[in-house]
This record gives C-alpha cells, structure tokens and sequence, in this order.
C-alpha cells in the first residue's frame, strides 16, 4: 500500500507526540508498506530518521485554512495513495476515501469557543469527516462513546487503540527501580549511552540551576485551555500553601505549570491575582522534551484535574517517571489511570486541595502511586499501538467490515 500519513500537527503538544511515536513505531514493524508524510518545510525539521519507505511531500496549507478542503484531496489523488491517515479531527470537505481519521477528542465540539453559526459549521465538518471516514481510531473507551453519540451510523467503523508515554519517560536510571523496559530505536536512529545515575545528576542539576528551582513543587504540563481547569488548580493550591504554611518540608511549595502561553488566558492571570500565589506560581511555556522529562522527575507530585480528556498522556508520562499523580475522576482518566492515582473531583477546589494534600502527606501513599503509576504506564505500548493502526488501514483499503 501507499500511505498518506498527515503529520502537519507533529509539534503540538499532545497529537505530536502521537504522530513522531507512532512514525517510530511503525519504521521499527513495516518495511513492506510506502508511506508519504504531508508536511510544511518547516515541519519537515520534527520529522525524526526513518527508513527509505518514508518519504515526505511538502504542503504549506494548515489544516484550519479553508483551501485546505480542496488543495489537500488535490495532493493525494496526484500522488495516488491507496489510503490517507489523518491523525487528528480535521478532515477536508472534499477527502476521498479510503481515508482512517484519529480521534484524540471532541474538545473542539465540547468547549468550542465559537457560537451560532460558526459553531454549526464546526459540528458539520467534524461529523461529515467521520460519518465517511473508513475507519475512525478512538484512543479511549471514553472517546469511543463520545464518536458513537455523535454518529451513531459509524459505530462499527470505530476501533479503540490506546496511545502510550513518549519512550523517553521510561526506563531513567538515576531514579528508584522502575518498570525495567527497554525502549529499542527504530531503523535508522542509533543507540544513545545509556544514561549514568551521575549523569542523571548532574543534569538535574544544570536544570535545576537553569531555571533557579530551589523550593519543592507540584507539577502541571499541558495545555491551558479552558477544560484543563487551570483556575481551579490554582484556587486549590492556594488552599494548600495556607494548610502548609507552617509545615518544615513544604512551607515554600510551588506550583510549576509548562505548555502553554498564559498571555492567551486572563482567567489564569485573574486566578493567581485573586488567589494571592502570584510568587508561588510560576508559569515556564513550553519547554524541550528532555527538560520537561526532568521536570516530571523532581516534581513532589504531577497535578491533573482536567474537564475532559480524550486519553490523558500528561499523567501516564509522570507515572512513567516515578511521580504521584493527582487526577481528575471524569472522562478517559480513570480508564488510563487506573487504580494508580489521587482522583479528585475536579469542579470541587477544596476536593482538589485534599487529594494534593493526602499525596504529599502520606509517605506511605506516595510510595503505593509511585510503585502502581509505573506498572500502569508499563501496560501501555507504542509498538502495540503501531501494530493495531497498521491493521486498521488493511481493513479501510480492504473495505472489510
């Protein structure tokens, strides 16, 4: 088969860590197949090394440019593909089939910030694209009942595949024993040194130094759109700092939140104001992967209490770094989570303030999430992943139903 793989999302935060594992992972199965990765020039720089049945196709549009209906389906019936992956919910008006859509979630139906008309048109598009769709990838039980509502008619068309932690979470030594995978490189990458614990130390250190971290901290990394519940995090842990103000080890708690651009958001800004922790929160944009896997690993506790989620990678991640988890207990996160987080309520701030409260308390407690959060993140696999997308596109070029 040609394969059209649409990786124009590969540098966002959650879809572009789906799409460069899930290239990773399937350079390391298939070499039968010939795959054609749509991208910007600029994008083309994300693409890691992979073996000569990759090759990329350059397309500047964005996937929101309303050109982007017609010129797209343009570029893949010139290239003749035998079948399209778009990784994400953006499907062109025009697309041909057999195309296989990913669904990360129905945030954008959800919390969409258009109204009226703009809205509708946003519901036609995102239905239209699964109501044609060959075969829709849910990345959640939750996702899958929320593609169902939506349209009911392409039930048997959905198959639920779950993701799994960037392979850079996993297996760090420097840290106390953990799940013991191996993560191996796919063709064309080499081996890195295995990290030392000295090594580990001294770059914890450089960061630590880098960014002036000196204090103990809960760790929030992802977005800062409005179902991330940000506000509330913060209301909550100002009720924490108050309860620990006169604790030895926590007095100077901090709170450290990565992946977003507070300028987008003044009702994060408002929050901070009115909550009196604007010396205690600090906000660091994005970060690269390798210093936000440190950031994961000194962190005193990883603090999650989205709205929504369509899978959660952010808490699986810290799991997979030896960090308790404090999570919401709505949505896909009890499913992905398991039985290895805090869950709180997440509309609830002094609920929040208890779960945060109970994990940095109780050593014992932080000890059972530490050890069951790296067994959970464990159960999750890209090359598993690769391998049920690999035949989902035999059963959309077959048609099999």
């Amino acid at each position: 088969m040609r394969i059209a793989l649409d990786v124009r999302r590969i540098r966002d935060f959650g879809v572009g860590t789906y799409i460069r594992n899930l290239l990773h992972a399937m350079a390391a199965q298939d070499s039968a197949n010939e795959f054609v990765l749509i991208c910007s020039d600029e994008d083309q720089r994300q693409i890691p090394a992979l073996p000569g049945n990759f090759r990329v196709e350059i397309y500047s549009r964005r996937d929101a440019s309303r050109a982007d209906h017609f010129f797209l389906p343009k570029l893949l019936a010139g290239l003749r593909v035998d079948l399209t992956h778009i990784p994400f919910h953006r499907v062109p008006l025009l697309m041909q089939r057999p195309y296989v859509v990913t669904i990360h979630d129905l945030s954008s139906l959800f919390f969409d910030e258009a109204t009226g008309a703009l809205h509708a048109a946003h519901i036609f598009r995102l239905k239209q694209g699964l109501e044609r769709a060959s075969r829709i990838i849910a990345v959640s039980g939750a996702t899958q009942r929320d593609i169902v509502n939506l349209v009911p008619r392409a039930a048997h068309r959905v198959r639920l595949i779950y993701n799994a932690p960037d392979p850079q979470f996993l297996g760090r030594q420097g840290r106390p024993a953990g799940s013991g995978l191996t993560i191996a490189p796919g063709p064309g990458h080499t081996v890195a040194p295995e990290p030392t614990p000295g090594s580990v130390a001294r770059e914890r250190h450089r960061i630590l130094e880098r960014y002036q971290i000196h204090y103990p901290f809960l760790l929030y990394a992802g977005s800062i759109r409005p179902q991330k519940n940000i506000p509330r995090l913060i209301e909550a842990f100002s009720v924490v700092r108050q309860k620990l103000e006169n604790h030895g080890g926590y007095k100077d708690l901090r709170l450290i939140i990565i992946g977003d651009d507070i300028s987008r958001y003044p009702t994060v800004r408002r929050a901070v104001i009115q909550s009196r922790v604007e010396n205690a929160v600090r906000f660091l944009g994005f970060v690269p992967l390798d210093t936000l896997r440190v950031f994961h690993e000194l962190a005193t506790a990883f603090v999650f209490p989205s709205l929504y989620e369509g899978f959660g990678l952010p808490p699986l991640e810290a799991m997979a770094s030896g960090t308790p988890v404090i999570a919401s207990q709505v949505s896909s996160l009890p499913e992905v989570v398991g039985g290895a987080a805090m869950l709180v309520n997440p509309e609830n701030v002094f609920d929040i303030a208890r779960g945060i409260l109970e994990v940095l308390l109780n050593h014992e407690l932080r000890e059972e999430l530490t050890t069951r959060g790296r067994r959970q993140a464990a159960r999750f696999s890209w090359a598993r992943t690769a391998s049920e997308v690999l035949k989902v596109y035999g059963e959309a070029v077959l048609g099999k139903s």
